[in-house]
């Protein structure tokens, strides 16, 4: 299968729900509210794409600074598309486009664990998460 990778290449809200909605990411990303979506298209300062023909088959979606540390906010592959090395391509791309003192970060899915630690991230238990409708110092 021919596979091509684009940087920076434009995605559309339609094709990045549709890539959502056919890979495991959907369960954990808000695909029914279409203005949270965009603004997470719009807001992404790396995103490297996978596309067979016209159809995003991936997409590795960054927010970083390309020096210290990239967070990889959203890493998806259409379940067709699964262990074909995509993922694996995406994050590879999404590195080489970043500074040597770089870090790559994530927050993995429970299913996932294995997978990334397999190509080589380190688990970090240093990692906390603040839910919109909880207030800072509220407790």
């Amino acid at each position: 299968m021919n596979i091509e990778y684009k940087i920076n290449e434009p995605v559309s809200t339609d094709q990045f729900i549709d890539l959502l909605k056919t890979s495991t990411l959907g369960e954990r990303r808000p695909v029914e509210d279409r203005q949270c979506l965009e603004g997470m298209l719009l807001n992404s300062n790396l995103i490297v794409s996978a596309w067979h023909n016209d159809q995003l088959v991936g997409i590795a979606r960054s927010i970083t600074d390309f020096h210290y540390a990239c967070y990889l906010s959203d890493l998806a592959v259409s379940l067709e598309q699964q262990k074909s090395g995509i993922g694996k391509q995406l994050q590879i791309l999404t590195q080489a486009q970043l500074g040597p003192r770089c870090k790559l970060i994530l927050i993995a899915a429970p299913a996932a664990n294995e997978y990334y630690e397999h190509i080589g991230f380190n688990n970090s238990p240093r990692c906390w998460v603040l839910e919109r409708d909880s207030n800072i110092g509220s407790l």
